[in-house]
């Protein structure tokens, strides 16, 4: 598929797919036309970076543990797994801080909402 199918499959732009492709976490070929062609996995694969770009992780850190998601036999590498278990840990962390960070929300808006002056008619 070309790059324009792939991102309105994905809800992906271009522009971005063009970034995972520098950033070296998406593969393309080129027709005789030198239009990027994808194949069907690039789907699955634009989705599971986007997960982890939504939790979190940087283009770097996502380069470091795709190997992992491509061949999970190289999981049992020291490097790999101890980078695996790192980002996994940056998350926990992170997940906390969120929580922190709604819960104090939460009970500003409680606080607010029993002392707005009433409403003027």
């Amino acid at each position: 598929m070309r790059i324009g199918e792939l991102a309105e499959r994905t809800g992906v732009s271009v522009r971005s797919l063009r970034y995972y492709e520098t950033q070296g976490l998406l593969d393309s070929s080129r027709n005789s036309g030198g239009q990027r062609v994808y194949e069907q996995e690039a789907v699955d694969r634009v989705h599971y970076l986007q997960r982890l770009y939504r939790a979190g992780l940087s283009s770097q850190a996502i380069r470091a543990v795709l190997p992992c998601l491509d061949t999970p036999s190289l999981v049992s590498s020291d490097a790999a797994f101890e980078r695996l278990v790192q980002e996994r840990d940056a998350l926990r962390t992170h997940l906390v801080e969120v929580r922190e960070t709604l819960s104090a929300l939460d009970a500003l808006i409680a606080f607010n909402r029993q002392n707005r002056p009433a409403a003027r008619t």
